[in-house]
């Protein structure tokens, strides 16, 4: 790998399957350009184990197969390939659905070290940079969701989260049934959870019918760099939740950073449009 790239791109930890690479005899093949429209960005990876077998994409499906061919190829004789499928490409016979054109490039043994210094900082929250020959990578860490409240919208919105493969942990004030796989947490008081941290890839959602127990949480989670903050609630019961943390003495400005409304579909009624409408606004305000 090289110390002097010549282009960046910034991409989410989802991008790029550092685990699959991590395997011994696993290949690297990443998007160096894009020539119009892509369903993938500059920046996604796919790993390429040494049967072929693959992690990540890098089309909806129209080239994968042959880049992992070029990379078993590339295994095997230890030299790295620079591919171009679409617009300009020699290969003619695989069309890109969406017209333009992809740069693909092919490690055949990229630098396990390098990869192992990256997931250790995704794995500690932070952003971690891999330089390529010719792109460095910027990636973030996968979203999180911290989940207040109680009843079937909290159940609801956690089962979700946790179906679209991000990580959600949940905190109640009572026993409920949570979804497999998402970690449950007694919240004995209004306070914030000692050592719960937050950052900036972090969303902070609550899903309270009592909503005293609102302001304690929402000042703390708003003092932070969450990516999204908001709670769920009527007009009036929004009107309330500003001036209690008026009153709390939180700031106007940081008040304002309170998603309003709470999700994508004003006035949800039912717990299953409101866990869709709060998910899609989390996803849209994370775009890159």
């Amino acid at each position: 790998m090289t110390d002097c790239p010549l282009s960046e791109a910034t991409v989410p930890e989802g991008d790029v399957p550092l685990r699959a690479l991590l395997r011994p005899g696993t290949a690297l093949a990443v998007i160096t350009g894009v020539e119009g429209t892509s369903y993938r960005p500059v920046g996604a990876v796919m790993a390429i184990g040494p049967k072929g077998r693959r992690a990540g994409n890098l089309s909806s499906g129209c080239i994968d197969e042959d880049v992992a061919l070029h990379a078993l190829r590339a295994m095997q004789d230890g030299q790295e390939r620079r591919l171009r499928y679409g617009a300009g490409s020699p290969f003619v016979d695989l069309a890109l659905p969406c017209g333009g054109g992809l740069d693909i490039l092919i490690l055949p043994h990229p630098d396990r070290d390098a990869l192992a210094a990256a997931q250790d900082r995704l794995e500690a929250r932070d952003t971690a940079v891999l330089s390529l020959p010719g792109l460095t990578l910027h990636i973030l860490p996968e979203l999180r969701f911290l989940i207040f409240g109680k009843g079937p919208e909290a159940a609801t919105f956690a089962d979700l989260v946790n179906l679209a493969g991000f990580r959600a942990e949940l905190f109640t004030p009572e026993a409920m049934d949570v979804p497999s796989g998402v970690p449950a947490v007694p919240l004995l008081s209004p306070r914030w959870p000692e050592k719960v941290a937050i950052d900036a890839r972090t969303a902070v959602t609550l899903f309270f019918h009592d909503h005293e127990w609102e302001p304690p949480l929402l000042a703390h989670a708003l003092a932070s760099p969450a990516l999204y903050v908001g709670a769920q609630g009527s007009f009036r019961a929004r009107m309330a939740r500003r001036a209690a943390l008026e009153g709390a003495g939180v700031s106007a400005e940081r008040i304002d950073r309170l998603a309003d409304p709470f999700g994508l579909i004003p006035s949800a009624r039912d717990p299953r449009t409101l866990a869709v409408a709060v998910l899609a606004d989390v996803l849209a305000k994370a775009r890159l």
